[in-house]
């Protein structure tokens, strides 16, 4: 068994290094008190920011929406499979997000991988063969693989330096440039400078997709993301957001001029042939946006901000170090591989779920907790993570 010999000894090889992942299995819906593998947690790694992943309206949406839609869409937008919900969802998120694009149009898709994919091979398509991308260094795998996906020439830059982008766009004579970054980095919980990006892009006549997956919802007055949150508007913006975070659905979508979202249909293959999203997902998230939106969702966002002050704050870190965020992420570097899993290991033993961040996802030397706060835990919860992480670097 040959090929079976070397698949063996390739996870060995990660065992060696610390680097081999495992999943755990949830048994209860996605909550910061949560059943896992039959034990009782207190979880800080979902993504689920406002808390809205088991919010009972929207639990009651989803219902809804099944019995109106049915289960499955049955084939991929052009063909079939293209709903009513959807539409509805698509309009009321171009309306959501008009204060900040010219001319808003939104393109629902089943996941934010997905929709980064589309994204970068479909804006690269219009000058086939002509197009340059420019990414950020620290971008997600989604946008690194859409990238590739483009055929496009692709030169990264070192991470938040406007000077060497600068200098990349002003040596470019691609004749579509596409300028792309996340807003909030996910192992990091950093902003990127989009205002300076953005003024970059105007200036050398590019396109910005910014991947806001850790900011829609969770940041601005009313949700809107980084957009809001830095008071942005332009018609060279290109914005994906999740609706499997704060939003706390499933899904993703790409909200920019009208013209760029018709041409994606035409041409982003990974819209193009995939079955659509179960429609009772999009009327679910028609919920969502009306939480995000309103009154809950700010208050919520609030707490939110009042949960990391108190854990930035409260925090008695001497070897291990709390990187700078203002975001619900909150990473705590260790560095080495082993000690960051035993840390996490210990967490979990004491009813704790904090997961260790190794590379590749990160790089080398720089594993870490990383911790995620949501609207849902309460000062309590977050009072007893403290005590868990200042006892355990101690020892």
């Amino acid at each position: 068994m040959i090929l079976l010999d070397q698949l063996d000894a390739g996870l060995e090889q990660l065992n060696a290094k610390s680097l081999r992942r495992r999943r755990r299995t949830a048994d209860s819906a996605c909550a910061p008190r949560v059943t896992v593998d039959g034990n009782p947690m207190l979880a800080f790694c979902s993504n689920d920011y406002l808390g809205l992943a088991a919010h009972p309206n929207i639990i009651a949406a989803l219902q809804q929406g099944a019995s109106l839609y049915g289960v499955g869409s049955g084939a991929s937008h052009l063909i079939s499979g293209h709903s009513r919900a959807h539409a509805i969802l698509e309009e009321r998120l171009a309306d959501f997000m008009a204060p900040h694009l010219e001319s808003a149009r939104a393109l629902y898709f089943c996941t934010g991988y997905m929709a980064n994919l589309a994204v970068l091979s479909g804006l690269a398509a219009i000058a086939a063969n002509e197009a340059e991308i420019f990414s950020e260094s620290l971008n997600h795998a989604s946008l690194i693989d859409g990238a590739k996906l483009s055929r496009a020439r692709v030169q990264v830059y070192p991470h938040a330096d406007l000077i060497a982008l600068q200098a990349m766009l002003e040596a470019s004579t691609a004749a579509t440039k596409i300028v792309v970054t996340d807003s909030v980095f996910s192992m990091d919980g950093e902003l990127a400078p989009i205002p300076a990006i953005l003024a970059l892009c105007e200036k050398y006549h590019a396109w910005l997709v910014i991947d806001d997956a850790h900011g829609f919802g969770a940041l601005g007055e009313h949700g809107r993301g980084v957009l809001e949150h830095f008071h942005l508007r332009s018609a060279n913006l290109v914005y994906m957001g999740t609706l499997g975070k704060a939003a706390g659905v499933g899904g993703a979508f790409v909200a920019a001029h009208a013209s760029v979202i018709d041409w994606l249909v035409q041409k982003a293959r990974p819209y193009i042939y995939t079955t659509a999203a179960p429609p009772a997902l999009a009327h679910a998230l028609l919920t969502s946006l009306d939480i995000i939106g309103g009154a809950e969702g700010h208050a919520r966002r609030v707490h939110l901000q009042q949960l990391i002050a108190q854990l930035r704050g409260d925090l008695r870190l001497q070897r291990w170090k709390l990187m700078p965020s203002d975001t619900a992420i909150q990473p705590i570097i260790i560095g080495d591989n082993a000690e960051s899993m035993r840390a996490a290991a210990s967490l979990y033993e004491q009813g704790i779920w904090v997961p260790a961040i190794r590379p590749p996802t990160v790089a080398d030397g720089t594993a870490r907790l990383r911790i995620t706060l949501s609207a849902a835990h309460t000062h309590d919860d977050v009072a007893c993570l403290l005590d868990a992480v200042n006892q355990l670097e101690l020892n």
